[in-house]
């Protein structure tokens, strides 16, 4: 085929601005086709909403795959954002197995903590299923708290480079081969990624407003991967997902009454562009 097929699994929140709502256009936006696998459906994301519905799709998972098996459909890439157990971490292994075309990329964003905590529902066997996901990937994209979690070390609010080498030597140690790690800030005022590629390690640091956006990783996750699908170095990639995303945000904050996600339509010709450069 001419033109790549992305395969993302995660959930699907109707309303909300993440997960596959995001994914599904932002990847397409940069001229990759993309297929979807839906986890879940919930009429709104879980951040401010109350009374939101909830539909697990878990069971449909070895379904689908069962089909595209059948039909000898492959994809060029598989990515994933929020998975909601441990029997979907194993479908999504099996995928892999199944349906990735040789030296197609594995991608996973470890979506289940943040500010030192796990998400609501997570425990320690969803984490210790994760580490099987990561260690099969290609590139993970934690954040601090999941790479704390993932590898076992303390989680600190505030750092220094020589911790960020030392998760990032933990995620390589249970079998990670390149790491983006976002939300990388040494002071108050600024925030980035830290790339380890091909035994190198590289910073991009950029401003951090204090005001923040609920979705703006599944937003990273899905330029970087569109990025990197287009042929970009991942470190390149990295940079594009990084000032995109730091764009939506911008253009969040000029709606006040925009406070259940990131207003990442408006932003989406900057992203094309830098595909371009």
């Amino acid at each position: 085929m001419l033109t790549k097929r992305i395969l993302t699994v995660q959930d699907i929140s109707c309303v909300g601005q993440c997960s596959l709502t995001v994914a599904l256009p932002i990847i397409s936006a940069c001229g990759i086709e993309t297929a979807i696998l839906p986890s879940a459906v919930l009429s709104t994301h879980t951040g401010g909403f109350t009374g939101f519905t909830f539909c697990d799709l878990t069971d449909e998972m070895p379904k689908i795959l069962e089909h595209w098996k059948k039909e000898g459909i492959l994809f060029d890439a598989l990515y994933t954002g929020y998975l909601g157990s441990t029997r979907q971490i194993q479908y999504v292994l099996d995928i892999a197995d199944a349906v990735l075309a040789p030296g197609a990329p594995l991608i996973i964003d470890p979506a289940m903590a943040d500010n030192g905590s796990l998400y609501y529902g997570f425990d320690q066997e969803f984490v210790d299923a994760m580490k099987k996901l990561i260690a099969r990937a290609d590139i993970t994209l934690p954040n601090v708290t999941e790479a704390s979690f993932l590898t076992g070390i303390e989680y600190k609010e505030s750092y220094d480079a020589a911790y960020v080498d030392e998760l990032i030597k933990g995620l390589t140690d249970i079998g990670a081969k390149q790491v983006v790690m976002t939300g990388i800030g040494y002071s108050p005022e600024e925030s980035g990624v830290t790339v380890y590629a091909d035994g190198k390690t590289r910073h991009y640091s950029h401003i951090r407003y204090a005001k923040g956006c609920h979705g703006t990783g599944d937003i990273y996750a899905s330029a970087f991967t569109g990025a990197y699908m287009r042929g970009k170095e991942i470190y390149d990639a990295a940079v594009i997902a990084a000032d995109y995303t730091l764009s939506c945000i911008e253009m969040t904050q000029k709606d006040p009454e925009h406070w259940y996600g990131a207003t990442f339509e408006k932003s989406l010709p900057k992203l094309i562009a830098s595909l371009e450069d």
